[in-house]
């Protein structure tokens, strides 16, 4: 029985980046969405600069249009933040801000905390830099669950890390951070550039997939759905296959006019969604 449904998307402020975080969530209330993935991006949350008051405003925004936070995603890719890192000053700053975020999730009442396993010197040895994504995940972690928050990692790129990027190297990173809270991510573009498929996930990680970046792609970017070559159906039908319950999102990059008009970007990928979902209902 085919069970994913357009009313899992919830709303983000990927691609956002140049509007106010107004105009985003408003968008995505007369888009029918009542959940958001928040992106922890300058102006509109960055974590370090987070204080309450700025807090409570942010907070004052979501509860006037009746919207909750799914997920809290620090960036951690484009900036200088790195768990991994050999550096030792840039290492600890990176674990101390998602220390940060885990209060911020607890205090906006986000169930989920995103994470990613940084990355190492590509000039030297995997090993080490393993290392210290291990211990910095573990700190994270135990933070998290003493404020009632779940981390979820999601693998990425082999372009943006030479650590966690595919389902085995997950797996192994989950084993050895040694918590049976931390959750699992899909990215469905980091996952057909790994050569990897929903099922995998289903088959190594089962319920502990909690989150999910629904995006299309040429494998790589994070397009809208119709500028890429996924296919959609069979990944609604593996999240279905699984009895995925959870949030999915459309993490917008890889196309400067995203930014520009970021809500028909958004427009598009539900109206794609409804579309696959009705196709996948009637067979």
């Amino acid at each position: 029985m085919y069970t994913i449904s357009a009313d899992q998307v919830c709303g983000s402020n990927f691609a956002y980046q140049h509007h106010t975080l107004e105009r985003c969530l408003d968008d995505m209330v007369d888009l029918g969405r009542t959940k958001i993935e928040l992106w922890g991006i300058a102006p509109h949350l960055h974590i370090p600069e987070t204080d309450a008051a700025h807090l409570q405003q942010v907070r004052k925004l979501l509860q006037e249009r009746k919207l909750t936070v799914a997920c809290l995603t620090p960036e951690q890719v484009a900036y200088p933040v790195n768990i991994a890192s050999g550096a030792e000053w840039l290492r600890e700053q990176s674990v101390r801000l998602f220390l940060r975020a885990a209060e911020i999730c607890s205090e906006l009442q986000s169930p989920l905390l995103f994470l990613t396993a940084g990355r190492g010197y590509e000039d030297e040895p995997v090993g080490p830099a393993w290392e210290r994504s291990v211990t910095g995940l573990r700190a994270i972690t135990a933070r998290a669950e003493e404020l009632g928050v779940v981390c979820v990692l999601e693998p990425l790129q082999r372009v943006e890390s030479n650590l966690v990027t595919d389902v085995a190297s997950l797996a192994r990173m989950l084993h050895d951070v040694g918590s049976l809270d931390l959750g699992v991510v899909i990215d469905t573009v980091a996952t057909a550039v790994a050569g990897d498929n929903i099922s995998d996930y289903g088959q190594a990680f089962g319920d502990r997939v909690r989150h999910v970046h629904l995006v299309d792609g040429a494998p790589g970017g994070h397009l809208a759905w119709g500028d890429g070559t996924l296919d959609l159906n069979e990944i609604l039908r593996g999240l279905s296959e699984l009895d995925y319950q959870g949030a999915l999102t459309f993490e917008l990059f890889g196309d400067g006019s995203y930014a520009l008009e970021p809500r028909t970007a958004v427009e598009r990928g539900l109206h794609a969604v409804e579309v696959s979902a009705a196709s996948l209902r009637a067979r």
